[in-house]
């Protein structure tokens, strides 16, 4: 199936030219010219992955971001100037999947999108596949006490109640989660979550344990199975 993109930029240049670039490689594109017009469609028909400008009328890109998280999942990659390293690293840690500095190169972005489309693929269900095939060990369902993560279907449960998350606190989780007591670093948690060409800092893997444990207690609000250990990093409990 042809994934589609939605391209939100008040630049109408932008838009154009992207969208031609886009859509020579076979995607299909929705463009918008504000947050508020992607917002309302977006909510009413997601796309496969999100391009935002940060600056715009009516409604930003961060808080259009903030507003997509509250009901979708979809991968989202920040366009932003060279000037705004902060709005990068808050994007980031509000959940952004990736971000490229204008001007960018649209090669690079095309790059990026088909980057994020993969992770995506990983973690989804291989209804394709041939039937009895049997699971790697990496796509298996992993049970961690109350925990059951299927890499497969992208679907994480706490003692049988789904949690929704996005995919890199997908990636962050299941990097816990596969060595229960385990110290993982921050840098482990952002090779994992992040491809070698996206910098983060310390602060945005924090900020994303910040969100899984939130959406964890959501659910059940003893949850106590990601510890920090102060200056070394993060580990998973399964004996709760």
């Amino acid at each position: 199936m042809t994934a589609q993109i939605a391209l939100v930029d008040d630049d109408r240049n932008i838009l154009t030219s992207v969208t031609i670039a886009l859509e020579a490689e076979g995607f299909q594109v929705r463009t918008y010219p504000d947050g508020q017009k992607a917002y309302d469609a977006l909510k009413a028909r997601p796309a496969d992955v999100a391009v935002l400008d940060i600056k715009m009328p009516r409604m930003d890109g961060m808080e259009l971001l903030r507003k997509l998280r509250e009901f979708t999942t979809m991968p989202v990659i920040f366009l932003t100037s060279k000037d705004e390293e902060i709005d990068q690293l808050l994007g980031l840690r509000m959940g952004a999947d990736d971000y490229i500095a204008k001007p960018f190169s649209q090669r690079l972005l095309i790059e990026r999108i088909r980057a994020l489309l993969r992770r995506v693929d990983m973690q989804a269900s291989n209804d394709g596949g041939e039937p009895g095939t049997p699971q790697s060990d990496s796509d298996a369902v992993m049970v961690r006490g109350k925990l059951s993560l299927d890499p497969m279907r992208h679907q994480v449960k706490w003692d049988g109640k789904e949690v929704t998350l996005t995919v890199t606190e997908f990636l962050i989780l299941q990097t816990l989660a596969d060595r229960p007591g385990h110290v993982k670093s921050r840098d482990q948690l952002m090779d994992a979550a992040y491809s070698d060409d996206v910098y983060v800092d310390d602060r945005t893997i924090d900020s994303h344990i910040k969100r899984l444990r939130k959406k964890l207690r959501m659910v059940d609000d003893s949850f106590q199975a990601i510890e920090t250990l102060y200056g070394v990093g993060y580990r998973y409990r399964d004996d709760q």
